[in-house]
């Protein structure tokens, strides 16, 4: 038996939560869920998004699956994904893109990997006040995590059959914190002769995604490029309510999906579960499932690609029940 953590996050976070979890149980396979809530309605009982018994959970069970959590934009409180990754170290963000049949993008074929250190750069979030007309955001970039987010991304294209990896950075304008993350892809590209490695810039990389992204492989990035051109990615393959996520480092690892809390439509029985399906499939891989992966991911494809119950999102008119009860119908 597996045990790990389920938390339920906020908004949508719960109904797609529950979801997934009987997705998973339909498969077979034997986990004890270890709940945990995080989030907004949190705040109001304990007086932080993210207790410490969230963070002791997933450290005792060592996987987490996670459901999204609000982030106020402009002020409140730390984004409790920001949070989870510094504390846990979850270094590197891996971000799949890849088309699903019966999902009409205007690519075919799109098949591409965004990995994207996790820890540091701007969207580490240090920042201060100056004066109240003047504050400073700090873009950090060392190179102990430059090397290992660069050396986690060429073993996973090893890893996974891929041939080319491409960094992406801004070393021609941020010469000191991007050209030390590109000397640390550059150095550490010398290891793996086998792949074929490729510098661009990330505006470039962001103007070819949407002529061509057919071309790209796989994708490392310091943070902040990461998240943008993630979502770009994402936009490529039919939406946010498609796009996985996993946090993975040393001992730990937490698999969320990239869309967030959606709570406009909180408790409606409308929200899409397929992204955060997608992340308990990389999950199950993970945790060597693989057969029960394998089921799953078949159902949700053929569910998508028969197109006869899907929710809104996906040009359908389907409650988010209705789809989890066709994808555990097409269950092989």
């Amino acid at each position: 038996m597996h045990k790990i953590t389920l938390i339920k996050g906020d908004g949508i976070g719960p109904e797609i939560s529950d979801a997934v979890v009987k997705i998973i149980e339909a498969s077979k396979v034997d986990i004890e869920w270890d709940e945990q809530t995080a989030g907004l309605d949190v705040i109001e009982k304990e007086g932080d998004p993210l207790p410490k018994r969230v963070i002791d959970s997933i450290k005792k069970n060592k996987v987490a699956l996670k459901a999204p959590v609000t982030t106020p934009i402009g002020k409140g409180f730390r984004s409790v994904n920001v949070r989870l990754r510094k504390e846990l170290d979850l270094y590197a963000n891996v971000r799949p893109a890849k088309n699903i049949d019966g999902i009409k993008t205007p690519f075919n074929n799109v098949d591409l990997v965004v990995v994207r250190e996790n820890t540091e750069d701007v969207y580490a979030g240090i920042e201060e006040k100056i004066n109240d007309d003047t504050m400073h955001s700090i873009k950090l970039i060392t190179r102990g995590a430059s090397n290992r987010i660069v050396e986690y991304a060429f073993e996973y294209a090893k890893k996974m059959g891929r041939k080319t990896l491409h960094c992406a950075t801004k070393a021609n304008i941020c010469k000191l914190t991007d050209g030390l993350f590109l000397d640390c892809a550059r150095e550490v590209a010398k290891k793996y002769p086998e792949i074929e490695f490729r510098e661009i810039l990330v505006d470039a990389l962001c103007m070819q995604l949407v002529q061509n992204p057919n071309k790209f492989d796989v994708l490392v990035m310091p943070n902040l490029y990461g998240d943008i051109v993630s979502d770009l990615a994402a936009g490529l393959i039919g939406g946010l309510g498609v796009a996985q996520g996993a946090n993975i480092g040393r001992d730990y690892a937490v698999f969320e999906p990239v869309h967030g809390s959606a709570p406009d439509i909180k408790g409606r029985n409308l929200a899409n579960p397929t992204a955060l399906t997608l992340c308990a499939i990389q999950m199950l891989n993970h945790i060597n499932e693989k057969e029960a992966a394998r089921k799953i991911e078949n159902a949700l494809f053929k569910t998508i690609k028969e197109g006869k119950v899907l929710t809104q999102d996906l040009n359908g008119n389907s409650s988010t029940t209705q789809f989890r009860d066709e994808i555990i119908k097409n269950l092989e």
